[in-house]
């Protein structure tokens, strides 16, 4: 006792001791202050530039396609025409027209395959049951303009232009406009029906519920831990607004599909699907108001493709009856 007292006095006897001690916590401090700036600022440089490093090899440039159809493949005849967006490209856009149609479709596909020119099936499809088809090849790929990819930012302006042409068409006076979408065009068709209400329904199959959603679920879906997907997402949301324009940000399907009001919607997705992982469809089905006339296809199994022969649909009669009952029950006359 006598000693620990005699420490005691020794050290507040002796400034300079504690001095000393109080100089190495404040080093001590600075230390590691430095170093959680150091490891922050290396974090916040490493999640920026995860996404342009994994996005600018699959958006920029531009998709051309190992195989492309005709509509003469598949016994019908097509227009051909080239449409121009709000923002100056040039679209390329494929009409079978029908006499008088139900309904006048518009067909989108995915981020990398097939051309939309694979949906001549689906238009001669719909030709024997009343429907026109438009099938409409996004900005960046195919004979369309473009050398970005816009993942549904912008694609919503391409179907724009299909709208526009086909309200400038008297052949199609009051005929209601339904937009198809599979993958992207799945996410582009929501997007697409949120922005335009000239628009009168919808099929998305497929669809991500946003873009930095799909992002974050492949990075999980790839074993990389939760919290790392859960911290990445803003910074995918970050570049996406540097690359596409902050006024895009919001453009998402979980958003857009709150815009659905009364028009009918038919939203397919497969329970494994490897490619857009079905907690998308559930974010957006779960946006969709209850007086909303929407119907769900669920599959069990990875079938990202709701048919495994796009082409041919009608060979698929599950897939084909969804289609034409969907349509029928809501555009028959």
């Amino acid at each position: 006792m006598n000693d620990q007292n005699t420490l005691q006095i020794n050290n507040s006897q002796n400034p300079s001791i504690n001095s000393k001690i109080d100089l190495k916590k404040r080093k001590m401090k600075r230390l590691l202050f430095v170093l959680f700036t150091i490891i922050l600022v290396i974090s916040i440089i490493t999640f920026s530039i995860i996404p342009p490093i994994v996005m600018n090899s699959m958006v920029n440039g531009h998709i051309y396609f190992k195989k492309t159809y005709s509509a003469s493949e598949f016994g019908i005849e097509s227009n051909d025409i080239k449409l121009t967006t709000s923002d100056g490209l040039k679209i390329a856009a494929y009409e079978v027209f029908q006499p008088s149609p139900k309904a006048v479709v518009i067909f989108l596909s995915g981020i990398q395959n097939p051309s939309v020119t694979a949906f001549f099936g689906h238009a001669a499809m719909l030709k024997k049951n009343g429907y026109a088809s438009i099938l409409c090849e996004m900005r960046a790929h195919g004979e369309s303009d473009g050398n970005t990819i816009c993942v549904g930012y912008k694609e919503y302006l391409d179907v724009r232009a299909v709208v526009d042409y086909i309200k400038a068409n008297d052949r199609y006076n009051n005929v209601p406009i339904v937009v198809y979408g599979l993958s992207m065009g799945g996410a582009v068709a929501i997007n697409a029906i949120g922005k335009i209400p000239e628009i009168n329904g919808l099929i998305s199959m497929s669809a991500f519920s946003s873009w930095e959603d799909v992002f974050c679920d492949n990075m999980a879906n790839m074993g990389i831990p939760k919290i790392i997907c859960i911290i990445e997402k803003p910074f995918v949301k970050i570049y996406t607004a540097f690359k596409y324009g902050l006024s895009n940000t919001n453009i998402s399907p979980k958003n857009q599909i709150k815009k659905l009001g009364n028009r009918p919607a038919l939203i397919y997705h497969s329970k494994e699907d490897s490619q857009i992982l079905y907690s998308s469809f559930e974010r957006i089905t779960k946006n969709v108001s209850g007086k909303v006339k929407v119907e769900t296809w669920v599959k069990n199994g990875d079938y990202h493709f709701p048919t495994e022969n796009i082409e041919k649909p009608e060979e698929d009669v599950e897939y084909s009856k969804h289609i034409i009952t969907f349509l029928d029950s809501n555009y028959a006359k």
